[in-house]
Formats: C-alpha cells, sequence, structure tokens
C-alpha cells in the first residue's frame, strides 16, 4: 500500500499540472461572454418574462412622440429576475437634443441601472448618415446622466459613427452570417473583429422560454463589465432633468404614431386613448382616413388631388400609394417629378378619376436573399423602400431570406 501510494503522488501532480495549462489557455471571454435578446413593442409585455437570457435589452422610445407602451412591464421582468438591463431609443431624424431629452424623460428611474443605448438605423431616421447628429446625441446624453450610451449600428455603417464616439461609447455592431433559424451562438460569423462589445447576429432566433422570432446578441464581458457601460462611476446616479423647453406640439411624429397604431402597438379602447394621451384625436384622425382609403395629407377636389410629400417619398411611391397614375398627371413645385422635397405640395390633374388597369405599373416582384434588408434590396433595385411590400412579419426591419416582396 505505501509504494502505490508514493507512486501516485508524481502522477496526480502531473495530471493538475496539465489540466491548469489547459485551463490558463482556454479563452478567458468564453466564460465571460453573456447571451441576451432586444426586444420592442412587436414582442409581448412579458416577453422578458418567461425567454432564457443574461441581459435584454428593451426599447423604450422613438423620435419625439413614440414611446414604447409595453417598456416597462419589459424592464421590470428582467430586474426582477436579476438579470442585466439595456434601455435603447431608436433614433428618429428629429433635433439630436430633443430626441434624448425625450428619451432620458422616460428612462431617468433606470439611470445607473440599466445601459443606455442609441439604436441608429435607416429606416424613419431622417438623418441617417448624419454622424454630427450622432455625436450631437451621446454626449447629450452624457450630460444629462453622467453615462455614455452604447451605439447600436450595422457593420457596412460602422463609418457613419465619429472617432471620438467610438471612443467614449461601447458599440453594439450588427451583422448576420444569414437569418436562417438558430439559438444563441457562442462565436458567431466574425466574432469580435470590429472590437465591438456587443453583437447582433440573428433577427431569427430561437430559444427557450418564448414562441417566437427574436433578436440574439452576444456580450463580450460578465455582469459586472455591463454593470461598468451602466453607471461607470460605481456610485449611485443622479439625473439632471433636461432644461430644454418642452418640444412643441408639431414635433411630434403623428404620421409615425397612427402607423404604430394600426399596427396595434398601442391596443384598442381606452388602453390606446391612454397610451396616445394628447395626440389620440389628431391620430385617431389620420388612422381614419388611412382606414378608408384616403391617405393623410391628400385632399381632393373635383378635378385634382393634393398629396403632401413624406420624407422618403418619390413620386413613384406616391403614385402608388394613392393608386393615381400616370405620374404624367402628376405637378411638381419644381417641375421634376424627380425632385421633391418633405412638406411640399404635389398635385395630380387626372380629370378626378382614379387610374386603373394599364395606365397603372404592373406588379413586380423580388426575393429576399440570405442577408438582405429592405433598404439594400430598394438599393439594388433603384427605388426607395417606401414602395416595397409583402413582408410578412409586417415589420420592414424583419424580412427573411425566401419571401417574395412587392414593389
Amino acid at each position: 500500500m505505501g509504494k502505490t501510494k508514493n507512486k501516485s503522488r508524481p502522477l496526480k501532480a502531473a495530471l493538475a499540472a496539465l489540466v491548469a495549462t489547459l485551463l490558463a489557455l482556454a479563452p478567458a471571454t468564453a466564460m465571460a461572454d453573456m447571451v441576451g435578446i432586444d426586444v420592442s413593442g412587436w414582442q409581448a409585455a412579458n416577453v422578458t418574462c418567461t425567454a432564457q437570457y443574461d441581459f435584454a435589452v428593451v426599447k423604450v422610445s422613438q423620435g419625439v412622440g413614440f414611446e414604447n407602451p409595453s417598456w416597462r412591464a419589459q424592464a421590470k421582468c428582467v430586474t426582477d429576475r436579476g438579470k442585466s438591463l439595456g434601455l435603447y431609443h431608436y433614433a428618429g431624424g428629429n433635433n439630436a437634443t430633443a430626441e434624448a431629452d425625450y428619451f432620458v424623460n422616460r428612462a431617468g428611474d433606470y439611470i445607473g441601472k440599466a445601459v443606455l443605448v442609441l439604436d441608429w438605423e435607416s429606416y424613419q431616421n431622417a438623418q441617417w448618415g448624419n454622424s454630427g447628429w450622432v455625436r450631437e446625441f451621446v454626449q447629450r446624453i452624457h450630460t444629462l446622466t453622467g453615462v455614455w450610451p452604447m451605439v447600436y449600428v450595422q457593420a457596412s455603417a460602422l463609418n457613419q459613427i465619429p472617432s471620438d464616439v467610438k471612443a467614449n461609447c461601447g458599440l453594439w455592431v450588427a451583422q448576420y452570417a444569414s437569418n436562417a433559424p438558430t439559438g444563441y451562438q457562442s462565436r458567431p460569423w466574425n466574432y469580435a473583429i470590429y472590437g465591438e462589445a456587443m453583437r447582433q447576429y440573428t433577427s431569427n432566433g430561437w430559444i427557450s422560454g418564448y414562441n417566437g422570432p427574436l433578436d440574439l446578441n452576444y456580450f463580450r464581458g460578465d455582469a459586472s463589465q455591463w454593470q461598468a457601460y451602466a453607471n461607470p462611476a460605481g456610485k449611485t446616479q443622479t439625473t439632471t432633468p433636461p432644461q430644454t423647453e418642452k418640444p412643441p406640439t408639431q414635433t411630434v411624429d403623428l404620421q409615425a404614431l397612427a402607423e404604430a397604431t394600426i399596427r396595434g402597438d398601442y391596443g384598442n379602447g381606452q388602453q390606446r386613448r391612454d397610451a396616445l394621451g394628447a395626440n389620440y384625436a389628431a391620430v385617431m384622425a389620420i388612422v381614419n382616413q388611412r382606414l378608408t382609403g384616403t391617405t393623410a395629407g391628400q385632399t381632393q377636389q373635383a378635378n385634382t388631388t393634393r398629396v403632401t410629400v413624406r420624407s422618403g417619398d418619390t413620386m413613384s411611391a406616391i403614385a402608388t400609394r394613392t393608386g393615381l397614375w400616370p405620374l404624367s398627371k402628376w405637378s411638381v413645385p419644381s417641375g421634376n417629378i424627380n425632385r421633391i422635397w418633405p412638406g411640399q405640395v404635389v398635385t395630380y390633374n387626372g380629370g378626378g378619376g382614379i387610374a386603373t388597369g394599364s395606365n397603372a405599373p404592373p406588379s413586380r416582384t423580388v426575393t429576399v436573399r440570405s442577408g438582405d434588408t429592405l433598404s439594400g434590396i430598394a438599393a439594388r433595385l433603384g427605388i426607395s423602400y417606401t414602395q416595397i411590400s409583402g413582408y410578412r412579419s409586417g415589420n420592414p426591419n424583419v424580412i427573411y431570406p425566401g419571401e417574395v416582396l412587392r414593389y
């Protein structure tokens, strides 16, 4: 027995040394990385109560007129479960300071507890491509809260984020190898090549606890590092209330609120009244106009139809939306139907009738390819994304390979 025991000691020591060496060689981030989801009003209010994740980032607001009616319930479930929370604002292209104020006024209770995020995307963002807007927004957030927000951006638009913003703010980069159904991935395609703090690698993620597609992400760090983004000073945070005047009523994007209402974001009856507040009557007027076949901003007289140009409009998009063809019957202030600007009034002089049949262009289709976005498809076709329809999700930010869209 004594000899056997003595011989086993060197063997055990060698095994222990080998295990220690292997652990030292293993990537430290593999043990530290957290997996998580991001959600908005598109998902159920209880999505964060049931889905499995280490962190969840919840949409709070967009522009200066939209607030996710479910965000407080979604955020509460995250904190109640002891998980890491993030809150994001979707850029709407209004005044950057006004949008930052709008976000902070709503998320103020969570300052120092949740990671703050600017969602910088092209859809419904009139300032897309304006790096200065991004800088003004994040600096305003920092002035009000003492916290630098993360910035979410697609990999192809990283050049829109100024170098000083990158130096102060963590990057949350979106890039998909494909949008095939997937669960959490420990090492998605192009892992960490941009030096990002966080990566979104699919919008077609399927995980335990939720029966539906979700955006899936990883964060390169653990819960303590997440908290460092939320509260870099590591102390109780105080928020400086915005000192700017309340934005005038006309800065509220009533068209966006109407779109959200039609999608069902605000529910029905009293729930809708409560969510829309003082904007209820104006928004419902637009909703009723749309649902009864008259476009908001469109007026008709005996022989003419006048339409107010919206951001992102083309004359082809307006003709498609109103059903008034051919384009030669439209007159525009510049005299050139390819040169129109938001807020202008364009006029159809087609004798008062809606052109149909051979006057309207035939419907064309395009099949979504792996990695496509709606704006990317529109650029490929040389049209505006507003001319594309048929995505089954109802959300222009969520399209799937193999879908056949119309334009």
